[in-house]
């Protein structure tokens, strides 16, 4: 949607958005990424979404914050691709889940359980949250290479921060254990809030889509830890990842 000749949310035109595009949620990650792209630009700013263009590989590449959670994340997603926009990495933070995963390990998500609510508006629940699988090999490729540790797998994906982390306290709390239980049974890896969403969205509208999250602590074996920069690994494997994206489509 259109005000001015721009995005009616991220603000931006489509001669300032390259195919390829990192989605950070956190709109202070939005330089540090740029300054891994060649010729980065400062392009917009409203609300959560901030933007940069550069290049990676010759090819225009950006970067676009989301905000948390899945609705932000799908107004990003709907207008970068109203601009051109075609390959999506999600790149952020998580908690783990599954035992085996622990802060500072990096988690790709082939899938999401869709426990939010933006992709409903979507697609029924019968439908899977599935990452693109030439985007999961990239990232799980670029994460090897960097020698960072990887778990590659499902995630979980919900709408309540404070439902996560202290379901005690909620009216549901006896719901909210049952979930967590069922989550560590089917040995899903970590939980986000916004990958469901893209994933289902991108799906509809026929672009790639895929997710590294930077894991901050897991509640099933230690506390938490978060750092200043703690989706560094996550950041490094999601441009190396757009690099080899490109030179394949390049190649093609």
């Amino acid at each position: 949607m259109l005000i001015d000749g721009k995005q009616m949310h991220i603000g931006c035109t489509s001669d300032q958005i390259g195919g390829y595009v990192i989605l950070p949620g956190d709109p202070g990650r939005c330089e540090w990424i740029a300054g891994m792209f060649d010729d980065a630009e400062f392009v917009s700013s409203n609300r959560e979404f901030t933007v940069w263009t550069g290049t990676l590989n010759g090819a225009r590449v950006s970067v676009c914050s989301t905000g948390i959670g899945g609705p932000s994340a799908a107004i990003a997603l709907e207008e970068l691709v109203e601009c051109g926009a075609h390959t999506f990495i999600r790149v952020g933070t998580c908690g783990g889940v599954a035992p085996e995963v622990h802060g500072g390990d990096l988690v790709v998500a082939t899938a999401a359980v869709r426990q939010e609510g933006t992709s409903r508006e979507y697609m029924p629940l019968e439908y899977p949250a599935a990452a693109s699988f030439d985007i999961v090999r990239a990232l799980a490729d670029e994460a090897e290479r960097l020698k960072y540790p990887v778990h590659i797998g499902v995630i979980q994906s919900k709408d309540s921060f404070y439902g996560e982390i202290r379901p005690e306290r909620m009216p549901v709390a006896s719901q909210l254990t049952q979930q967590w239980k069922a989550l560590l049974a089917a040995g899903v890896l970590a939980s986000e809030m916004e990958s469901a969403a893209l994933f289902v969205a991108s799906a509809y509208l026929h672009v790639r889509c895929g997710t590294v999250l930077n894991v901050l602590w897991n509640d099933e074996n230690e506390a938490p830890a978060v750092g200043e920069k703690a989706a560094q690994r996550g950041i490094e494997a999601a441009v190396g990842a757009l690099r080899r994206l490109i030179a394949q489509d390049q190649n093609a």
